[in-house]
């Protein structure tokens, strides 16, 4: 590997802590004013080179001849190097530390696809240092985390897009017209699937030991509490530990309930509980692989849950269940209720006494003409696997789109916040023994009791506290 393909040397301890008490502090945006012209080439640069990192710098190699990718970074020195490879660049520049990467003028917007509890702090440094932010969803593992992200975008001017990239699938804007439409009557439920997969017996245990010599663990845990290293806290298997994420409730739960907002056009709920757990999994995971929430709307309520011991797969997916049908959600297929006299739906058993109800001959009849009959085909993997990258496409052409205009994205942040919240009110109430939430959504905040309220921020390690405190309110 030529000399521009390895890390540039960092700065020692001491000289970094200077770094962030002051000079990223001193940055602003206006510091990088410059807003980009429709000529101009955007420069990219990519924090953590993970399975969807990777996926990300491998949608802007091939798709977006008009953005140049500029730096690669990570904790894992063979992941950096392999990744700088991967960028075909031979100009990019390397890094395990983002707050030097964070120095580079040439780098104008960057894709964050850490682990979870990285994505908040990593976006609103990112937005002192006047980058404009791709952040990966499950956006948080805290609630107030979405509300500081939001407070350092408006702050700096910054254009940040959420990865719920799945909101551009075509199918969710039909679906949408289809609710406001008023054909499926009264919306009365919202079942979204089960998150996970059939991962049983789950990974095995991993025992306590030192962090490999390539890997700066303590940069990797950041904000998060101090914790001795184990190999499943680390590359790929953190999303089973609450320090670090909210398990597939916030991690594929994310996608289905950001499609839910959208076609909805809801705030959020009133009320929440959950209950699950580690009920079967062997393993050394704390988050639940069984979960279900219950979900109460003004109108209407919605359900989704866990199964990581999946053994049986919905491939309808999500359905929203109105009084006069069903609208089921990816295929967008409407299933009529069928209507007449309710008299006919009470069972006859042997028939009725004197008295009793009085049947008639009327026949059912669908409420919505035309409607597809109570059935799916199972999707088509190669179908699947191309629309999601379609998506992932268009989800970054909208961001760089964004970057040169100025214009608010399609997956912003406000909408990922909110995704982020539904899913870890969720968390909230299991982690607290199955215990009702009642949430405001026009304040966003939890309404008598101290105790969920509490657990709705953190304090993060230091230095990384003062860190945040410097750049906005908590």
């Amino acid at each position: 590997m030529s000399q521009q393909h390895h890390p540039q040397q960092e700065q020692k301890p001491s000289t970094r802590r200077g770094f962030m008490s002051s000079a990223i502090t001193a940055m602003t945006a206006a510091s990088y004013s410059r807003v980009l012209g429709a000529n101009e080439r955007p420069g990219i640069g990519f924090i953590g080179f993970g399975l969807i990192g990777k996926q990300h710098a491998g949608n802007f190699k091939k798709s977006f001849p008009d953005v140049d990718r500029v730096a690669m970074c990570d904790v894992y020195k063979p992941r950096l190097e392999e990744g700088l490879a991967f960028l075909e660049n031979p100009n990019a520049k390397g890094y395990t530390d983002f707050r030097k990467m964070y120095e580079n003028k040439d780098i104008d917007g960057v894709v964050v696809a850490t682990p979870d509890h990285w994505h908040a702090l990593l976006t609103i440094m990112a937005c002192a240092a006047g980058k404009d932010v791709y952040v990966e969803k499950p956006l948080t593992v805290y609630i107030d985390e979405g509300k500081w992200m939001l407070e350092a975008m408006r702050k700096y001017k910054r254009v940040v897009v959420v990865g719920t990239q799945r909101n551009h699938n075509p199918a969710h804007l039909a679906a949408k017209k289809i609710v406001e439409s008023g054909e499926l009557g009264r919306i009365q439920m919202v079942h979204l699937g089960a998150g996970g997969r059939n991962v049983y017996p789950g990974f095995g245990k991993t025992s306590v030991a030192d962090p490999p010599a390539d890997f700066d663990y303590d940069l990797w845990l950041g904000p998060a509490p101090k914790r001795r290293y184990q190999a499943h806290r680390g590359l790929y298997h953190f999303r089973w530990f609450w320090d670090y994420s909210g398990g597939q409730l916030t991690n594929l739960g994310a996608h289905s309930v950001a499609a839910f907002l959208l076609v909805m056009g809801v705030k959020g709920p009133s009320k929440v509980v959950s209950f699950g757990g580690r009920y079967t999994l062997e393993d050394d995971g704390e988050t639940p692989d069984l979960q279900q929430c219950l979900y109460e709307f003004p109108g209407f309520m919605m359900n989704m849950g866990v199964r990581e011991a999946n053994a049986y797969r919905d491939t309808t997916g999500g359905a929203i269940l109105g009084s006069k049908g069903n609208l089921l959600l990816g295929a967008n297929r409407v299933v009529s209720e069928m209507h007449g006299d309710p008299t006919n739906q009470i069972p006859r058993f042997m028939g009725h006494p004197a008295g009793g109800p009085v049947y008639s001959d009327e026949k059912p009849r669908p409420w919505i003409e035309g409607a597809a009959p109570n059935s799916a085909a199972p999707p088509d993997f190669a179908r699947s696997m191309a629309l999601e990258e379609q998506m992932f496409v268009a989800n970054k052409r909208d961001w760089i789109d964004c970057m040169k205009s100025r214009n608010k994205p399609f997956c912003d942040l406000e909408l990922g916040h909110r995704t982020a919240v539904i899913c870890n009110l969720g968390n909230l109430s299991l982690r607290l023994g199955g215990r009702t939430i009642h949430w405001d959504p026009e304040k966003e905040v939890i309404v008598g009791d101290k105790e969920a309220a509490a657990m709705c921020t953190t304090r993060y390690r230091a230095p990384w506290d003062g860190v945040l405190r410097s750049l906005v309110k908590v």
